[in-house]
């Protein structure tokens, strides 16, 4: 394969809510490195993810597809018996067993899938989350769906702040390197980062770094800790687990994460690859309200408002991607993927039902007063949450659309609905479902048929 297809760098962010990046107007947090990958290249204001939480996310991302659609609408359980992949479409009224268990099905061709087509060397570090686990740990894990290598995913449930070695989480048999025996969960991802990026240098490759960071328990490194708290001008005394804006632990991981994008971002131009290297910077869905803030918008993960579902998104490409840019069109992390076919010369195949849209225009740049492609911005952004009880942050049963400016959402808990015009009202404080009954009526019909167009399952599974 020509060299002059880019290698590209996906960096995912665990529960990274919308304002704690520096470039998203965070004055606590110390982000330059991705600022710096922001200032670069291009900036999105109005990206989101394809579900409130990390599965369904992910397994959208993975796909292209919508979660109802590939079957994970909620994060799978660590400690949930293994069960053979299901097709929920093949239940009658769309009634699911009580003891179903999706993984993301093995057949379908992921990113990953997609990049090893193409001659490209594929790699994950951290965080899969897309398979259920037994006691023996994790199963068709991900060298099942196309990943060459797999290094430092979990083995069982995650989430349990182990983030020093031994790590919990991961195989036990890896040992520190260098024989740090303080090693710190984030750092070594950077440095195996650096060098999937070095040994790989003589071909194109796909790296997927998937930070455990900063999902809760919080854990940083001592000494920046102590930094970010003394900034916080908070002593010894305080408990700094679930401080709820400048929390120091959460801008120490984020320090941690940040020092590896300037590890990557280094060490390919020492190697030249950087002119050539797309690098893309984001979360799978919004930040916890226990610990942080997401900027102005409303509530956080787990929720179907803004603050679930918006993610900060910055990528960088200097031979295609516009240096400089804002781009205020909306996104969906779905879109990833026929956005890779493109770049990668991928066909899609015509039974892989694609619900994401390309970027590559936005990528490029718009000129001022340039079209946006009609498939960008004439389009509508549907979420479905179904859970059978509310969730432990706070989240409810529920669905939502986003159809130009304006928001529905749908609980299916109580049955209400609320309606909020996003360009004037980002922060979903003014319901206006009853100022615009036709409009809500509408919106509320369209999202039923996308609901239906999708075989979504109205509830699913526990949500603790």
């Amino acid at each position: 394969m020509s060299q002059n297809k880019p290698n590209v760098i996906f960096i995912l962010v665990d529960d990274l809510g919308w304002g704690e990046l520096g470039c998203y107007g965070n004055t606590f947090n110390e982000t330059p490195n991705i600022d710096a990958l922001a200032t670069g290249g291009i900036r999105f204001t109005t990206a989101y993810a394809s579900s409130t939480v990390c599965s369904p996310s992910r397994a959208a991302l993975m796909t292209g597809q919508a979660p109802p659609r590939n079957g994970i609408t909620d994060y799978l359980r660590p400690d949930t018996e293994w069960h053979l992949p299901l097709n929920p479409n093949s239940f009658a009224d769309n009634e699911l067993p009580e003891d179903t268990e999706f993984r993301l099905d093995p057949s379908m061709v992921t990113l990953a899938d997609m990049f090893k087509q193409q001659s490209y060397h594929t790699g994950i570090i951290g965080k899969w989350h897309l398979s259920g686990y037994d006691q023996n740990g994790v199963k068709f894990g991900p060298t099942k769906y196309g990943f060459n290598e797999s290094i430092v995913s979990e083995q069982v449930g995650i989430g349990s702040g182990s983030y020093f070695w031994p790590y919990k989480l991961v195989d036990p048999a890896i040992q520190p390197l260098d024989g740090k025996e303080e090693e710190y969960l984030v750092d070594r991802m950077n440095e195996e980062a650096v060098r999937f990026i070095r040994r790989n240098a003589d071909r194109p490759f796909f790296l997927y770094l998937s930070h455990y960071a900063v999902h809760t328990a919080l854990v940083g490194k001592p000494e920046d800790v102590r930094y970010f708290a003394e900034k916080a001008g908070l002593t010894s005394s305080d408990d700094l687990a679930w401080i709820k804006y400048h929390n120091p632990i959460l801008a120490a991981m984020l320090k941690s994460v940040d020092d590896g994008v300037g590890m990557i971002r280094k060490t390919l131009e020492e190697l030249g690859l950087d002119q050539n290297t797309l690098i893309i910077f984001t979360s799978d869905n919004g930040g916890e309200t226990r610990v942080t803030r997401n900027g102005h918008l409303r509530e956080g993960k787990s929720t179907t408002y803004e603050g679930g579902l918006r993610i900060p998104l910055a990528m960088s490409w200097p031979q295609m991607v516009a240096k400089g840019t804002e781009c205020h069109v909306p996104t969906i992390n779905m879109d990833f993927y026929p956005t890779f076919a493109e770049i990668i010369s991928y066909q899609i195949p015509e039974h892989h039902i694609v619900d994401g849209v390309s970027i590559t225009p936005l990528m490029h740049g718009l000129e001022e007063g340039a079209e946006i492609p009609a498939d960008l911005v004439d389009r509508s952004f549907y979420w479905h949450y179904p859970l059978d009880k509310p969730h432990f942050l706070g989240g409810r049963s529920s669905a939502a659309n986003r159809t130009g400016d304006w928001k529905f959402i749908s609980f299916f808990d109580d049955e209400s609905k609320e309606l909020y015009n996003l360009s004037n009202d980002e922060a979903e404080s003014v319901d206006q479902s009853r100022s615009e009954p036709e409009l809500t009526h509408k919106l509320d019909e369209n999202l039923k048929s996308w609901l239906e167009s999708v075989n979504a399952v109205k509830q699913s599974g526990n949500s603790n």
